[in-house]
Order: C-alpha cells, then sequence, then structure tokens
C-alpha cells in the first residue's frame, strides 16, 4: 500500500509550495505529485500558478526519498519526444524516482490561450495512444538511459479507448470514484490486458483518489484493487490533514 500527495500548485508562491512539499516528505508519504496546467483550475481563474515539468525538475533536487511525477501530464501540449527526454533528465535528477504520469488532456484554456489545438476528446486519445510509444522509444534511445525503467502512469477512465491505452502501455493506472466504480473499471481493463496480450491485473498497479479517512473507505477501496491512495489539495493553504490518518493506515498494514 502506498501513500501520494497531489499539490495543485495555485493560488500560492513557490516558498510555500517548497515547503509543503517537505511537509508531505517528512509526513511519510511514499509520492508527490503536482499538476500540469497553466492556469487554476478552482477560485480566481487568473490567480498565481506555476508550470508543472520546472517545479519537478526542482523538487528532484529538494527531495530525498519520494517519488515525484505529475497527475498527469497534458499530452496535447508536450512533444513527446520533448517529453521523454524531460523525463529521464528529471529521473537522474532525481536518483530515479520519476513517475510519469500523462492522460490526454481535457481542460481547453491550457490549449487555447498556450496556442495549441484542442481538439475533441477522441483526437486527444488519438493523439496519447500515438505519442506512448514514441515515449517509450525516446526513452530506450536516450543517453544515458533512465536511472530505472520510468514507471508510466495513465491517467483517466474511458471504458473504450483509455483502459485499453492503459492495458496496453501503463505500469499504473490512475482513477476517480467509489470502490464498485473501481471494481467494474478494473474488470473491464483487464478484459482489455487479455486482448492486448498482458498480465493488467499483476502489471498494472491501481491507483485512485481519496477525500474521506481511511476508515470510511479504505477496506472497500482495497478490496476493489487500489494499492496507491492519493489525496490532493491545492493553494494558498496546503492541508496536510488527510495524509496523516493515511500514512498511519498504511504503517499499520505493513
Amino acid at each position: 500500500m502506498r501513500i501520494a500527495y497531489q499539490l495543485g500548485q495555485q493560488h500560492a508562491d513557490y516558498a510555500t509550495i517548497r515547503d509543503t512539499v517537505l511537509r508531505a516528505e517528512d509526513a511519510g508519504v511514499d509520492i508527490v505529485f503536482n499538476w500540469d496546467h497553466f492556469f487554476p483550475l478552482s477560485g480566481d481563474p487568473d490567480g498565481q500558478h506555476f508550470e508543472c515539468w520546472t517545479m519537478l525538475g526542482a523538487w528532484a533536487e529538494q527531495t530525498e526519498q519520494v517519488e515525484i511525477g505529475a497527475l498527469v501530464t497534458g499530452n496535447g501540449y508536450r512533444n513527446p519526444d520533448l517529453l521523454a527526454d524531460m523525463a529521464r533528465t528529471v529521473d537522474h535528477i532525481s536518483g530515479g524516482r520519476l513517475i510519469l504520469g500523462i492522460g490526454a488532456g481535457w481542460n481547453e484554456r491550457d490549449y487555447r490561450e498556450f496556442g495549441y489545438e484542442f481538439g475533441t476528446a477522441g483526437t486527444r486519445i488519438a493523439a496519447l495512444g500515438d505519442a506512448l510509444p514514441r515515449i517509450r522509444a525516446r526513452l530506450a534511445a536516450g543517453a544515458p538511459a533512465p536511472v530505472r525503467q520510468i514507471p508510466l502512469l495513465i491517467g483517466g477512465g474511458g471504458e473504450k479507448k483509455t483502459l485499453r491505452l492503459v492495458a496496453k502501455h501503463a505500469d499504473v493506472w490512475h482513477s476517480f470514484g467509489s470502490a464498485d466504480t473501481l471494481r467494474r473499471k478494473s474488470g473491464i481493463l483487464d478484459a482489455h490486458g487479455a486482448d492486448v496480450g498482458r498480465d493488467t491485473a499483476r502489471l498494472v498497479e491501481r491507483s485512485v483518489g481519496v477525500k474521506r479517512p481511511p476508515q470510511e473507505v479504505a477496506d472497500d477501496l482495497t478490496a476493489a484493487g487500489a494499492t496507491l491512495f492519493t489525496i490532493g489539495t491545492s493553494g494558498p493553504d496546503f492541508d496536510l490533514d488527510l495524509v496523516r490518518p493515511w500514512v498511519a493506515w498504511r504503517d499499520e498494514r505493513s
């Protein structure tokens, strides 16, 4: 069982963000994520915000134990080969602690204001499908090679297309929703895995976002197959209150 903390880097100065990452690491989380957006997702839409991958490079130097990554990188505004080389570099800076989270993208403003084509959900998922083999190939071609085989996390729950990509490419699948939703979609994921010749029940870790204490939801989610639990907050005041009971729950089970 692993615990992650997602820090949405909005409405806060960088000193506060840096301090929050250190506090999360000291609290004992296994992973610290940020998100890959260019503007706040809540509150003042034109409030303070910082870029994702530049920040991950800083976290790679700042932290010592936790894995780090984006939950998740927007594929539509990241060239796949460049993204792979960015990931390889951050992996080396961190000593092999990067998780490469990626998704098809969904927030139209991120695309429009930075000059990227938003397209449709279908075209964005198709572009993600085209990008994933390129990312793997570029990682394999880089010199020096990554410190480890960088885990690839795909976020999203589309049953026909996204979960098919998870089955073919991912090491971790990140989802949202109830235990029943997780159980049902895990079954669909495993059916896709059987179709593509990959044992997803064994090879793909199930990650889920949580907003309630472990005593309320942990048993049902673990029974549904979840082993990675992510608590998300954002600025200006980053709350770690829910992190501590989840870390304690993990430790009691170890």
